[in-house]
């Protein structure tokens, strides 16, 4: 049987080929170190637990608005006017089945066959199949790593032509924990506005920083940019919710209305529990801040003990839970042709998974999740450097 066209043109997922490698190593025995998790290591916290429990016992387990439940996209709005200075109706929301969907039925309604979006490099391995899948093509854009891996105006100006419809912007970002200025947003947002290039941003990190940065969302900064701007969010990584499978989207009406009309004919809904329990996490509590402080914590360990590898560089980065070191020396030191062949050697012989930088458009890096005990990540970070030894002996 042929497939259709448009699955054949889709990468593998790099993250979901290393895990599944850690994993097969671990069945067979072995003591495997995975650092490849885009989740927190906590569990969503009780109270929001709770809250699904009662919505079970209270019959909450039917159909419910495509776009979402009233009470879920008021909390959202009640958000977005307390943390970001927005202000969204509920006709400019539409809750998801998590953040990744919003994206995807984002680039559905947006997208006609052949448009581009511009996508920054390094990027979130889901962004250029999402826009692959919708007819468009993702125009790859190198985001330097000597400027913190971002974006500037003028790559930006360079990169847009007639067929230019959007550009993704992601606030800290994954891989890199990268974060834009309120400065940087603005410059980059007034060439959007002069070519009418839609910004969609991906904030799902916004309440994982850990500097005295304030996050600043690029709707904020005017009444244009707001009106230019599609706001992608939701619980997973605030609130250790990933496998609850609840995001959204804010936006103009006609983009929201479309995302929702989409979804009525694929998901039906979000999941209704999983819709209360949200809305449990906005209503009852806030982020997890024991959670960020560990995350902190971790951050500050992981990359002193990888500046201690030879031939390892990295940025520091300022939220998310990710480190993005440039290991290119060190495995071209090792031996190694390329450093796709130094992450599988890696996880061969000192059983370390880590998630190849090609997986995200940068072949020099490796990405490395701290979302993981410290125990393990100081036997992974000292097993990198025996590996690296070893092999440059």
């Amino acid at each position: 049987m042929n497939l259709a066209k448009r699955v054949k043109t889709l990468s593998p997922s790099s993250t979901l080929a290393i895990t599944a490698k850690a994993k097969e190593l671990k069945q067979q025995g072995h003591d495997v170190i995975g650092l490849g998790a885009g989740e927190p290591d906590f569990n969503t916290p009780q109270y929001i637990l709770d809250a699904a429990t009662e919505a079970m016992n209270e019959g909450k387990t039917k159909y419910t608005p495509s776009g979402g439940v009233p009470e879920l996209k008021k909390a959202i709005a009640k958000k977005f006017a307390e943390d970001n200075q927005l202000h969204y109706t509920a006709d400019q929301i539409v809750v998801t089945t998590g953040a990744k969907h919003a994206l995807y039925t984002l680039f559905q309604v947006l997208l006609d066959e052949g448009e581009e979006v511009i996508v920054p490099t390094p990027y979130w391995v889901s962004y250029p199949e999402q826009v692959k899948l919708a007819g468009g093509a993702p125009i790859f854009v190198t985001a330097r790593e000597e400027n913190q891996f971002k974006l500037t105006p003028q790559e930006l100006e360079a990169a847009i032509t007639k067929k230019t419809k959007a550009v993704v912007i992601n606030s800290p970002s994954n891989p890199t924990g990268m974060m834009y200025s309120k400065e940087e947003l603005q410059a980059l947002g007034e060439v959007c506005l002069k070519h009418d290039v839609l910004i969609v941003s991906d904030e799902i990190y916004e309440k994982l920083i850990y500097t005295g940065d304030e996050h600043v969302s690029i709707a904020q900064l005017s009444n244009a940019l707001y009106e230019q701007t599609v706001i992608i969010n939701g619980v997973s990584k605030s609130h250790a919710m990933t496998g609850w499978r609840i995001g959204y989207a804010a936006g103009p009406k006609e983009i929201i209305k479309a995302m929702t009309n989409l979804a009525s004919h694929s998901t039906s809904n979000p999941t209704s529990v999983a819709q209360y329990a949200a809305l449990a996490a906005y209503e009852q509590g806030g982020e997890l801040s024991e959670m960020k402080k560990v995350f902190a914590e971790r951050l500050e360990l992981l990359y002193d003990l990888l500046l201690d590898i030879p031939g390892v560089t990295c940025i520091k980065p300022k939220g998310a839970f990710y480190l993005f070191p440039n290991v290119k020396e060190a495995a071209t030191k090792c031996g190694f042709s390329s450093v796709d062949d130094f992450v599988a050697a890696l996880l061969e012989e000192e059983k370390v998974a880590v998630v190849p930088g090609s997986g995200f458009g940068s072949n020099d890096n490796i990405r490395l999740s701290y979302a993981t005990s410290t125990e393990a990540l100081q036997e992974a970070a000292k097993r990198i450097k025996d590996f690296v030894i070893k092999h440059q002996a």
